[in-house]
């Protein structure tokens, strides 16, 4: 169906209606012969999550961090909208969007940005550890934007793909950062918080009561001790 739809231009809503189908057939398996969905799957393999290996000199983390910008950056907030927004246009499915978008998600997108680089000079260079999973933060620091959100690259991230949907005015890039939200929330959150716990005990349960997962903390509440190298 995708494919044909690509050819003709025509059957996009069908494309849609269809992987939505699979998808959900998929989880009704799953839960039929498993009783559960296996998120687990999803930190496997160059994703599980383990301690980056410890250095003395916190640069390796720091140009480590900055590769891993570079790639995902470039695959989840360049190559699979710019994929997604031609599939769009190709099946159909483009709408207009008010002339202030474009404009609007350029400076969401920089402010995103931003959030997303200070959280990860600051993993980086006092958590001796990188974003990625598999090099994961050794320390509990509390520092930057980690003492008032405890997962702020993950907001940044999601808020990175919303405004990159409003520049290329793709509905769907603004869905699939929606959908991205759903599955880090849902899926990958409760694994990386039973892995923070393990590690870090009482001091990342504090925190974790202490500063809220998506709504930033105002200034002047109360503040814990610790913070974790999350994301």
């Amino acid at each position: 169906m995708a494919v044909y739809a690509t050819v003709t231009t025509q059957a996009g809503i069908g494309v849609l209606a269809m992987s939505a189908a699979t998808a959900g057939s998929l989880a009704a398996v799953c839960l039929v012969l498993l009783g559960r969905i296996p998120t687990e799957w999803i930190v496997r393999g160059p994703f599980a999550f383990r301690p980056a290996r410890k250095r003395t000199n916190a640069g390796f983390h720091v140009a480590a961090t900055l590769g891993q910008i570079v790639v995902f950056w470039g695959f989840f907030l360049g190559l699979i909208p710019a994929c997604l927004a031609v599939l769009e246009q190709r099946w159909g499915l483009a709408v207009a969007f008010p002339a202030f978008a474009a404009p609007a998600g350029v400076v969401t997108l920089i402010l995103a940005s931003a959030l997303g680089i200070w959280s990860a000079a600051v993993m980086s260079t006092l958590g001796g550890g990188t974003p990625l999973p598999s090099a994961m933060a050794n320390r509990l620091v509390i520092a930057g934007p980690y003492r008032w959100i405890r997962n702020p690259m993950a907001v940044a991230g999601i808020v990175q793909g919303a405004a990159v949907g409003l520049i290329l005015q793709s509905w769907l890039v603004v869905g699939y950062a929606v959908l991205g939200s759903l599955v880090w929330n849902y899926a990958v959150r409760p694994l990386e918080e039973a892995d923070l716990t393990e590690r870090f005990g009482d001091e990342f349960r504090q925190y974790r009561d202490s500063v809220r997962c998506w709504i930033p903390r105002v200034p002047g509440t109360r503040r814990t001790q610790s913070a974790a190298g999350s994301r």
